[in-house]
């Protein structure tokens, strides 16, 4: 599947960073990470901190699958608002889970620190704001359920949006402490070549063609015709999911995405905050570390990348649009437009955990906005099973929920 089109604006940014061999000898590890982007990055992060002897392959070049074409907007906010995750899945439950994402921010930054990262991780606050005044109701219902969780939350009037933030198209909105951006393409380069000095193993352009049981081990066989042995596997192959397992459990959308010309001006009076509304679908902004303006948005039913393709000169002109009508006191000049592909989930939440097809098996799979903060949550999880200990969100990211 192709999970992105023209070249997002990371991989130009960024180049090439690191380059890996190709697999064509037999090989043995304890546990084999399927996917080379952010999440499986993380995980083998999380396998190399416990002591695990590790492989990391992907079929394409690391990084050049969704998490080339993500926003990479860090965020506890989950797409399925609070209040209504507590009416799906109960209250105590819709709150751990709001909280892990909350968590996954910070743990995030501790990891950019232990390795030294140079993506441009910052934390900044978020403003979720109404655009039409029928939104006012829910979304202050959204903010009583924040408040009451204790997430640091302050609900702003539309003159106060507009005197601050300079937009005067809000109907009021919530404004959070916690928040974040970095460049995920950058990151995911660093932390594998962090843990390849620590023993990690890592190969591009190495896929999988199919896995064999025997005696409780996986035998995996390669494009290449090796092997890998491994006593488990840990699937982070994001939406491509899809093709592996038989039932039907995330929905695919196509995401467009523009970054504007270096604008200090503009990118100096957002800097410290993420931007998003209650438009269906939602809009959403963030500055990047190079004083760029990042919007994303105007996702729609996936069913071809060729048709995705087709779409985004039409979409660049409705999210420059859109830009314009919100904040009239900036100018947008669009300097990249690309799109990409993720999924939406019936409650909003992950796949993360065991399914029942596969044997000696993981799947980490952040679906939604917050595929990255799901990703570091997942590693935690990952612990706990390599430990044989439950996990207090396994019931609620699990296959079959």
């Amino acid at each position: 599947m192709d999970l992105k089109s023209n070249e997002p604006f990371w991989m130009i940014k960024n180049g090439i960073i690191n380059s890996y061999p190709s697999l064509h000898e037999n090989k043995e590890c304890e546990i084999l990470v399927i996917g080379g982007g952010i999440t499986g990055s993380l995980i083998a992060h999380q396998c190399i901190s416990d002591g695990k002897n590790t492989i990391l392959i992907d079929k394409r070049e690391i990084a050049n699958g969704s998490s080339s074409a993500t926003t990479s907007m860090l965020q506890y906010e989950i797409d399925v608002p609070l209040f209504k995750l507590s009416e799906m899945i109960g209250k105590a439950g819709a709150e751990l889970c709001y909280k892990a994402c909350s968590d996954a921010i910070d743990q995030l930054e501790k990891i950019c620190i232990q390795i030294k990262s140079k993506a441009g991780f910052r934390k900044k606050q978020s403003l979720y704001f109404a655009s039409f005044k029928k939104d006012i109701s829910w979304l202050q219902k959204e903010y009583e359920a924040r408040k009451e969780a204790g997430f640091g939350v302050k609900w702003l009037e539309e003159k106060e949006i507009e005197t601050k933030f300079k937009i005067p198209t809000s109907h009021g909105g919530i404004l959070s402490e916690q928040g974040a951006s970095v460049d995920a393409f950058q990151l995911v380069h660093e932390l594998l070549a962090f843990n390849v000095r620590k023993g990690l193993q890592v190969f591009d352009k190495t896929e999988m063609k199919s896995v064999k049981y025997h005696k409780g081990k996986n035998i995996v066989t390669l494009s290449s015709g090796a092997t890998i042995i491994a006593n488990k596997i840990v699937y982070c192959v994001g939406y491509e999911s899809t093709s592996l397992i038989k039932e039907k459990f995330v929905d695919l959308l196509s995401t467009f995405a523009i970054v504007s010309e270096v604008d200090e001006k503009l990118t100096n009076a957002y800097k410290d905050v993420l931007l998003w509304n209650t438009d269906e679908p939602y809009l959403y902004m963030r500055t990047t570390d190079d004083h760029r303006m990042l919007i994303g948005g105007e996702d729609e039913e996936f069913y071809k990348p060729e048709l995705r393709d087709s779409l985004i000169t039409k979409k660049s002109k409705i999210l420059t649009k859109k830009f314009e009508r919100n904040f009239p006191s900036f100018e947008f000049r669009e300097d990249f437009s690309w799109a990409g592909t993720f999924g939406s989930t019936k409650d909003g939440l992950p796949y993360i955990g065991e399914h029942q097809d596969f044997k000696n098996s993981y799947f980490v799979l952040g679906f939604g906005g917050n595929g990255i903060t799901f990703s570091v949550t997942g590693m935690e999880m990952l612990s706990y099973w390599l430990q044989k200990k439950k996990h207090p969100l396994d019931k609620y990211f699990s296959f079959g929920r």
